[in-house]
């Protein structure tokens, strides 16, 4: 990998959507954007948004989500995958940022970490659109398109992001993560690559063109 193919990749990129940072789920608060990203693993941003416009309405502070009946969040969010999970960690989480944190999500990672449901991806969301964190989030489609540009051979995203760390300059982590989204959803779909009207062709080993 050259700087000059890794500098024309990032040229594009920006000249194609900017360099404005973007953020597909819905949130105004927070917390709100928290629990949105927590909702959003294996499940599409369009479906989170639809569940959280009622969600955000019905629980519109953290203590009405941490008294919240489990059974009761499960049917709110019942048509998200994974919800009996997503609905336990919903309300410890809620619980959680009350007791330890004073009702504030933290910015460290270490403290982001403890909270339920919440891994690095999530993390990193959170420190890199709330608290404007240089911050590297890997999800499906940062994985995909990343190893089809030849930046990487891993299929770990913790790894993926340490390598990505060392070679992207910080004014393009958080950026490189909704770009690929971008990408991905629009170009670079899976299992049915646009390749012939891809602006990355050039750049890409993965090309079939």
């Amino acid at each position: 990998m050259t700087d000059s193919r890794l500098q024309n990749i990032l040229d594009k990129l920006d000249k194609a959507y900017g360099t404005e940072k973007k953020m597909y789920l819905e949130y105004n608060t927070p917390w709100q954007l928290l629990f949105a990203t927590i909702l959003s693993a294996q499940c599409t941003d369009a479906r989170v948004n639809i569940v959280t416009r009622d969600l955000y309405k019905k629980y519109d502070s953290l203590e009405k989500f941490a008294s919240a009946s489990i059974v009761e969040m499960e049917r709110d969010i019942h048509s998200i995958g994974f919800y009996h999970n997503k609905a336990k960690n919903l309300i410890a989480c809620a619980r959680k940022l009350l007791s330890d944190f004073n009702g504030e999500v933290p910015s460290d990672l270490d403290s982001l970490l403890t909270l339920p449901g919440v891994g690095r991806k999530t993390a990193n969301v959170i420190r890199g659109n709330i608290f404007d964190m240089p911050s590297i989030v890997v999800d499906t489609h940062v994985k995909r398109i990343t190893k089809k540009l030849g930046l990487t051979e891993s299929e770990d995203p913790v790894k993926i992001e340490f390598e990505l760390m060392e070679i992207l300059p910080k004014d393009h982590w958080i950026l490189w993560n909704t770009d690929l989204i971008t990408l991905g959803r629009t170009i670079c779909i899976a299992r049915r690559e646009k390749c012939d009207i891809c602006f990355l062709r050039e750049e890409c080993p993965s090309a079939k063109v």
